[in-house]
């Protein structure tokens, strides 16, 4: 894709914020996904729930819903949005000492939440490696990625099945 194509410049190739303003407002969602391995340590202690920090699922959660709704301050020519709703979900994987994590977010709005997703997930991640660096300071984020998203002109994507459908 050359830059003539890119949304986010204008025709002297200046990065601009992209007016929306004409959009339909739609009902959009988005998932995204992302791991973060570490040693058998603290694998248990977050199994077990003994971090010393506290209860690590739980703020992570908290960290990573935070994190959705600031995500226009965060990356720049992004839209503020009004979330309607956010979710994080985590999955002990213990044959990887693994947690996965996923952040759905939805609003009904003119663009989509793709970014909100991919943040809040993200952020969740960074939050569990904060509260475990003290066991392990090797741990791997990884794996994060857009899984599915619904609403707007692009339709809906799946990434398990390899693109729009």
């Amino acid at each position: 894709m050359n830059e003539n194509n890119l949304t986010h410049f204008d025709a002297a190739g200046n990065a601009v914020m992209v007016d929306v303003s004409a959009k339909p407002v739609t009902t959009r969602e988005a998932t995204a996904h992302g791991i973060i391995t570490m040693n058998a340590e603290a694998f248990a202690a977050v199994q077990s729930g003994t971090v010393k920090k506290g209860d690590v699922l739980g703020v992570a959660r908290i960290a990573g819903i935070m994190a959705t709704k600031r995500t226009s301050e965060l990356i720049p020519l992004c839209h503020p949005l009004p979330l309607t709703k956010v979710s994080i979900e985590f999955r002990l994987l213990p044959k990887q000492q693994a947690v996965e994590a996923l952040c759905t977010v939805k609003t009904a709005g003119v663009t989509g939440v793709e970014m909100e997703a991919l943040t809040g997930v993200s952020t969740a991640l960074l939050t569990i490696y904060d509260m475990c660096k003290a066991v392990d300071k090797g741990m791997e984020l990884g794996e994060i990625h857009l899984v599915e998203k619904t609403g707007g002109k692009s339709g809906h994507y799946i990434r398990a099945e390899g693109g729009y459908v």
